[in-house]
């Protein structure tokens, strides 16, 4: 791929004056209503996290993406929203917490407000309507005022108490703002998005959140002017010459084909016998073509990963060998990596513990040498145990070893810029990505072990993760992007080892 690419001439961006405005609300019902009227959309989410475009992808059919513009640089994070638009009608992006909220109180940088400049997309504000009137009017004009660069095109009022009340708050923004009002949403009590921790994966799969989305769709037909939210989307291409994925090609689903994705526990591998687990002995290491193949456990015990991490790695070389542990499958035999991203095991921790085989097949494989990578669900799935919050303990891999205690408060959230260590092959002492941190469990080891990295967030810098041999394990999840070399060093070692080196 060569030359300039550009997005698509119609994106929004849905902002809200903080957590809990009802962004994902809107996005989710704005994105439904937009495919029932035949559009092709594409969702986008502001900042690093996992589970919102988790909701958009169910919802539009297309794998959604992050747009992070402090773990990335500028031009990074404008090549992964042209690449993700491409063959859409129109881009959805969901703010994250207020509008003006990031990385630095003192600035912009890493806010939804940022993205929506470095973007150039319109800002739909949505606002919590309850208990006020024309102070609406002010809560708007204030966000207009911050930062002009910040494009506020329209409103949308949510919670509100009756079409009387919507049309007070309309009235009154419209005169003082100068900007519509183009709909709103009742408070009602079965409009909640279920909790966004527990189970919500694995809820998505299954299909039970569909007749949530399908009420959010026909409310948002009923409720907000479709067509006036269509017009207000109208923005100038954006122009972005590709750099960092000009290897990868392009799809109609905006980037990567992620083969498990609509399949949901992936059988692209006929050779995975259920409960079969590979002998270390009888790996091919003789591939013909050259191409490393990395295992990717995808399903919904282990689901968050970072679509352009996937990516860069094949554009590095390596072939994505999807399997699902959860059903059963064990790491491939044919494997010479293995990635093992965050989610939910410990939902799933009974059934995890169960399995043996699979257990066994991680064990060998990760001890035979085989360069693997296991971030957050994935590290605790390496430790000794899982304990849940009913106090249930559950063995898992053991290579790592240690107990993880799930506790119902968040243990830990945050960006983090890495520095790795002598001990890990993906990145070493003074070398730096960045990413992020979110977990709701503890660690706690049994001795002493090597650190995989120094982390540095809001309350100061750490030790973080284990690293040992080709095992790089930990809480932190990495963006490749804010540091390609990880990827290419990850796919280098895997030819090594497979060479015997």
């Amino acid at each position: 791929m060569s030359g300039q690419t550009c997005s698509s001439t119609r994106r929004l961006v849905i902002a809200g004056t903080g957590s809990g405005a009802g962004k994902t609300t809107v996005t989710i019902g704005l994105m439904a209503a937009l495919k029932r009227r035949g559009h092709v959309v594409q969702g986008f989410k502001c900042g690093p996290d996992y589970i919102d475009p988790t909701y958009h992808t169910a919802v539009t059919g297309r794998v959604s993406r992050n747009l992070d513009s402090w773990m990335l640089d500028t031009h990074t994070m404008q090549e992964i929203f042209v690449r993700g638009s491409h063959g859409a009608d129109i881009s959805i992006i969901e703010g994250v917490m207020g509008m003006y909220d990031g990385k630095d109180p003192r600035s912009d940088r890493g806010s939804t407000a940022e993205i929506s400049i470095l973007t150039k997309s319109p800002v739909l504000l949505v606002i919590s309507a309850q208990s006020m009137a024309r102070s609406a009017a002010a809560i708007v004009k204030g966000f207009q005022l911050l930062n002009t660069e910040a494009r506020i095109v329209g409103v949308i009022a949510n919670k509100v108490g009756s079409e009387g009340h919507y049309k007070i708050v309309k009235t009154a923004i419209e005169q003082e703002c100068g900007i519509p009002v183009v709909g709103y949403l009742k408070r009602e009590s079965d409009l909640e998005i279920p909790e966004r921790h527990l189970g919500l994966v694995p809820s998505v799969e299954r299909g039970e959140l569909n007749p949530l989305f399908d009420r959010l769709a026909e409310l948002m037909a009923e409720t907000v002017d479709m067509e006036q939210i269509w017009a207000l989307a109208e923005a100038e291409p954006l122009h972005v010459e590709p750099r960092m994925f000009a290897q990868v090609p392009l799809t109609e689903s905006g980037g990567h084909r992620d083969d498990g994705e609509a399949a949901g526990h992936l059988d692209n591998a006929a050779a995975l016998d259920k409960g079969a687990a590979g002998h270390p002995g009888s790996r091919d290491r003789a591939k013909p073509d050259g191409r490393v193949k990395i295992a990717v456990a995808k399903d919904p015990a282990f689901h968050f990963y970072y679509p352009e991490n996937f990516e860069l790695l094949q554009a590095c070389g390596a072939e994505l060998l999807f399997f699902s542990p959860l059903a059963g499958q064990p790491v491939p035999e044919e494997a010479d990596g293995l990635y093992i991203g965050g989610g939910f095991p410990e939902e799933f921790a009974a059934e995890l513990s169960r399995d043996e085989a699979v257990l066994r097949s991680f064990r060998e494989a990760i001890s035979s040498g085989l360069p693997t990578l296991a971030e957050c669900g994935g590290f605790m799935y390496l430790t000794d145990a899982i304990e849940t919050t009913d106090g249930s303990v559950y063995p898992m891999v053991g290579l790592i070893r240690g107990k993880v205690t799930m506790q119902k408060r968040l243990a830990a959230l945050g960006y983090r810029e890495i520095t790795g260590t002598q001990h890990n092959f993906l990145i070493g002492p003074g070398e730096q990505a960045k990413g992020h941190e979110f977990h709701y469990s503890t660690f706690a080891a049994e001795a002493e072990y090597p650190h995989a990295y120094e982390t540095k967030g809001l309350r100061g810098t750490k030790t973080e993760g284990y690293a040992k041999d080709n095992l790089v394990a930990g809480y932190t999840h990495l963006h490749f992007a804010s540091n390609p070399e990880l990827a290419k060093r990850w796919v280098e070692r895997c030819r090594e080892v497979r060479a015997g080196g």
